[in-house]
């Protein structure tokens, strides 16, 4: 059987870096990555399994509130973002969502967003770091996919983010904090393999935990693809 296709999603321009490393990920696994752009035709049979990248702050229409910030918004990606978390999750497809991608995932399951968080912010720094140096809780009492890859307890993250989750989406669970209590992880324990956090694991690859959601996302991905073989 060939190699599961990985979708990676992004911007028109930009973001190469981290599609690069998330590329680079994929491929580590096993995966074929398969970049998706504003412009690109959508055809969901074509890949078994979905990365939705961070980048530009999801507009606020989407979740019917205000905007209380500065806009910085790109609505062709939101648009084309948006119609491949629906599809992923209407057939059960593998996904992660990283920083705006699990934003965006909770959005689509009916979730609202934090657009600033500085107010949030009492012990953690609202300086953005690709580097290691916040405190992730996770929750114990969420035996998930985060708990199962990153172990119990606390480990160090990045963080290059300004809004965050605030209502949570319908068939979601929140599965880590921070110090603050501020939602850094997601994952809807009645799917396969569907979550989202907050921070950016494609700039942690030279730790094995955040090397593991990767190998996760493409072995169920690996899994989908012989789902889908069996049944044609």
């Amino acid at each position: 059987m060939d190699r599961p296709v990985i979708a990676i999603t992004g911007p028109s321009k930009g973001a190469r870096l981290p599609r690069f490393f998330v590329a680079a990920a994929v491929k580590l696994y096993g995966g074929k990555p398969l970049q998706l752009h504003p412009g690109t035709a959508l055809d969901p049979d074509a890949y078994h399994g979905v990365v939705i990248t961070g980048g530009h702050d999801v507009e606020p229409v989407l979740y019917a509130a205000e905007p209380e910030v500065k806009p910085n918004y790109d609505s062709e990606r939101d648009a084309l973002e948006s119609a491949v978390i629906k599809s992923a999750l209407a057939s059960q497809k593998p996904l992660l969502g990283i920083c705006r991608g699990a934003q965006l995932l909770n959005i689509c399951l009916g979730g609202t967003l934090h657009q600033s968080l500085r107010e949030q912010r009492k012990k953690t720094s609202h300086r953005w770091t690709i580097f290691p140096m916040k405190t992730l809780c996770i929750l114990r009492d969420v035996n998930g996919h985060i708990q199962q890859r990153l172990g119990q307890g606390r480990l160090k993250i990045n963080s290059l983010h300004n809004q965050a989750i605030n209502a949570l989406g319908e068939d979601l669970t929140i599965s880590a904090r921070d110090l603050d209590g501020i939602v850094q992880a997601i994952e809807s324990p009645n799917r396969p393999y569907t979550l989202g956090v907050q921070w950016h694991p494609e700039f942690l690859l030279y730790l094995g935990c955040q090397r593991a959601l990767f190998k996760g996302l493409v072995e169920h991905a690996t899994r989908f693809q012989q789902r889908q073989a069996a049944s044609q």
